[in-house]
């Protein structure tokens, strides 16, 4: 596995790349780090090489987020909304700058990503039709009215492979937002098959925040 670092508009970029030509390409947009303790966990069987290009140095509740939530807590900070300035430097600079280095063209493109990153790689889905599969790891699909967005709007392209998972305990919450995260994922999650797509749901033991790499590595491997 090569690694090759790059910066775009402020972002720091990391890609590892296998030899193999035409291995799938995975966007991971991570919250901290640049995605090797990820890359390390994913136990890859026979045939399931892939590369990893993830987006790190992110303004995360601007860059993740598809429109205003306010804080969470009087501690807090607000979502801000700025999901389609970021898709678009991803798909016009970051992605195109990835394709270069990698070997041949890969075989299809997901999207995955954990926490926020995991809501962004869902609502890409409705904005353009590079990603052929996505997975949303512990996503905060608890996101003020993006259930009813998800029902009411159509993919740019339906995906062959849709992973969602979340842990067992993550709508134990008081937080009038937090606590409907599971019931909106399995709501989601049901109305992709209703759409015939090919849905994975896990459900994992913990809170949000337990084994997030693990998580994110098994979320990456089901849609490879």
């Amino acid at each position: 596995m090569n690694m090759e670092k790059f910066k775009s508009a402020g972002k720091e970029v990391t890609l590892y790349h296998t030899k193999g030509s035409g291995s799938p390409l995975i966007i991971l947009n991570n919250y901290a780090g640049d995605g090797k303790s990820v890359m390390e966990a994913a136990d890859k069987p026979e045939g399931k090489d892939f590369n990893l290009l993830c987006i790190g140095n992110l303004n995360w509740n601007l860059d993740m987020t598809p429109w205003y939530c306010p804080p969470l807590s009087p501690k807090d900070t607000p979502c801000t909304g700025g999901a389609d300035e970021y898709l678009k430097l991803l798909l016009e600079e970051i992605l195109p700058e990835g394709l270069k280095k990698v070997d041949g063209t890969p075989s299809h493109i997901g999207i995955a990503g954990y926490s926020l990153a995991g809501l962004f790689a869902l609502y890409a889905l409705y904005h353009t039709d590079v990603f052929e599969c996505a997975a949303s790891m512990s996503g905060s699909l608890w996101f003020p009215d993006f259930k009813e967005y998800v029902f009411s709007h159509e993919m740019k392209k339906k995906p062959e492979k849709i992973y969602l998972s979340l842990g067992d305990k993550e709508s134990n919450t008081r937080n009038r937002y937090l606590k409907a995260v599971q019931d909106n994922t399995e709501s989601i999650a049901a109305h992709f098959r209703e759409e015939g797509m090919d849905v994975t749901f896990e459900m994992n033991p913990g809170n949000h925040f337990k084994d997030a790499t693990l998580r994110s590595a098994k979320g990456i491997l089901a849609i490879i």
